[in-house]
């Protein structure tokens, strides 16, 4: 019966000491499954919706540790769409984004709180027009596991907020327009 024992006890042993430790993972965005949305009331009537369609961003995310993650993303600045050449060319102008001056916007995270099972906190610095600003975004971890078509890791997060963009200096057409800009922010990421 000691035999018996000291066998499952070393079998226990060798079990917990073989077993795999999550470490973080380095992902590089699916810029074609991901987006970067945001949405402006405008003079009251409706809330317009707009998109940067090119940017690029990596990410490295610690399932077992949270606070071990951290992002990057870099936002062409032209490549805003609202869907209206005119009011995209408005957009682009000195009022707003100044494009030929500043020709892209970055996000960099510095922390990552974990609030619940799927849902954090993701803290970074937002820069806009050559200023930097601290953000937070409410994020949601959607799923984290191996993609069936390309049988790699992947990841995936939803994340929500809002911005003042007055406190970078695009103050045009404040209050009618509003200054409040919601963010709407749809990542899918593939392991590097």
């Amino acid at each position: 019966m000691n035999n018996l024992i000291k066998g499952l006890v070393a079998s226990s042993v060798l079990a917990f000491s073989t077993a795999s430790v999550a470490e973080p993972v380095e992902y590089e965005f699916d810029t074609v499954h991901s987006q970067i949305v945001f949405k402006v009331n405008h003079l009251g009537f409706s809330n317009s919706f707009g998109k940067f369609p090119t940017f690029r961003g990596d990410l490295t995310f610690d399932q077992d540790d949270w606070s071990k993650s951290s992002t990057h993303v870099e936002i062409k600045a032209a490549s805003i769409d609202l869907e209206n050449t005119k009011w995209n060319d408005h957009m682009k102008s000195a009022d707003f984004l100044h494009v030929d001056k500043f020709s892209r916007l970055t996000f960099t995270s510095t922390k990552l709180e974990k609030t619940g099972d799927n849902t954090g906190v993701l803290h970074g610095d937002l820069t806009i027009l050559g200023k930097t600003q601290p953000v937070t975004l409410d994020l949601t971890l959607n799923k984290a596991g191996i993609h069936p078509m390309s049988e790699q890791q992947h990841v995936g997060f939803s994340a929500r907020g809002t911005i003042k963009r007055s406190e970078w200096g695009m103050t045009y057409g404040v209050p009618a327009v509003a200054d409040d800009v919601h963010l709407i922010i749809e990542v899918e990421a593939s392991a590097k």
